[in-house]
């Protein structure tokens, strides 16, 4: 199989150790079929490309190449090596990777490489009569801009939860990519300990609801409100940089410009009054519900429905009526 559709839109996939995807994939995917055809890159550890090309195809790829890293210890040069030999013999319109730290750097990497323009953090991707462009919310969400490139593939890096759009499972069609080495220095891991933490709320970058408190919380146990309301909507935990600062929560679950940012479904903000810095991390949600006592939270201007009203009230009652409806 050497022959790729002409409209081909190549998503870099990285999997797990087991061969497993990370949530991000079947959005790369379904966001990559708004443009063309989706051919997906896994990139494995050795014996478990087989696994992810056959989860690759499961997410909506229509064809999967698998390139096996031979030295799982380095870091960066391994993967970009396997992203420029598949962009050469797909030779797609754009390249699309997922916008996550070592998605990030594999995308830099491969655009230095090859001279590709890259378009960081977009929410959507699409085709126009001169080809694929890439859709940004900048500015803390407040103006929409597109880019695109004069020439040569696009390399987009796509915020996880931005794209709805999922493809149907298709059959496996997988085959091994030939890649050179390219010998370039790279750092290594010479020594981890392996950390497992178990939680039943979602991943906070991809997940489909999140609940996030803020400095009207007033203190670390008052937050506890935000993980109820959390659990009774099966959602995500997040918390404004006021939050984090106070030290009601730790800084990874930070949502906004110096923390991560979010498109859910829903996202509900429990006393956080809105400050640009927290917006530019969750304006794109899908829907957006606020509770603040205070009617002139900034946080109400791109609230789709606001409570005014204290928390510590209202909360309860929707956490009641929640688990009522269960």
């Amino acid at each position: 199989m050497t022959d790729f559709a002409a409209d081909s839109i190549l998503v870099a996939l990285e999997a797990t150790p087991t061969g497993a995807l990370g949530p991000a994939a079947p959005g790369l995917l379904g966001a990559a079929a708004q443009a063309g055809t989706p051919i997906a890159l896994v990139i494995a550890a050795p014996g478990t490309g087989d696994a992810a090309a056959t989860a690759a195809a499961e997410a909506g790829a229509t064809r999967v190449l698998i390139s096996e890293l031979s030295d799982g210890a380095a870091l960066g040069v391994p993967a970009a090596d396997a992203l420029v030999a598949a962009a050469a013999l797909v030779r797609p319109d754009a390249v699309l990777v997922n916008n996550s730290a070592d998605g990030r750097d594999l995308a830099a990497r491969f655009a230095i490489r090859t001279g590709a323009v890259l378009a960081a953090d977009a929410v959507g991707v699409r085709r126009d009569e001169e080809g694929v462009v890439a859709d940004h919310s900048v500015y803390g969400g407040a103006f929409n801009a597109v880019s695109a490139a004069t020439f040569g593939p696009l390399v987009v890096t796509l915020r996880a939860g931005s794209v709805d759009a999922r493809l149907a499972p298709q059959p496996v069609a997988a085959e091994n990519l030939e890649v050179a080495p390219s010998g370039r220095p790279a750092g290594a891991i010479t020594a981890f300990d392996e950390e497992t933490a178990t939680s039943s709320r979602p991943d906070l970058r991809g997940a489909a609801r999140v609940v996030s408190g803020g400095r009207g919380l007033g203190s670390e146990e008052n937050f506890a409100l935000v993980d109820r309301l959390a659990d009774a909507l099966g959602a995500a935990v997040g918390a404004s940089r006021a939050a984090v600062d106070a030290g009601y929560i730790p800084y990874a679950h930070q949502v906004g410009q110096t923390g991560v940012s979010v498109s859910p479904q829903l996202y509900v903000a429990l006393g956080i009054s809105g400050a640009i810095q927290h917006r530019a991390g969750m304006q794109t949600a899908k829907t957006i519900v606020a509770i603040n006592k205070d009617a002139d939270a900034p946080i109400f201007d791109i609230a789709d429905f606001g409570v005014v009203g204290d928390i510590f009230t209202v909360v309860p009652q929707l956490i009641e009526a929640l688990e009522a409806r269960k």
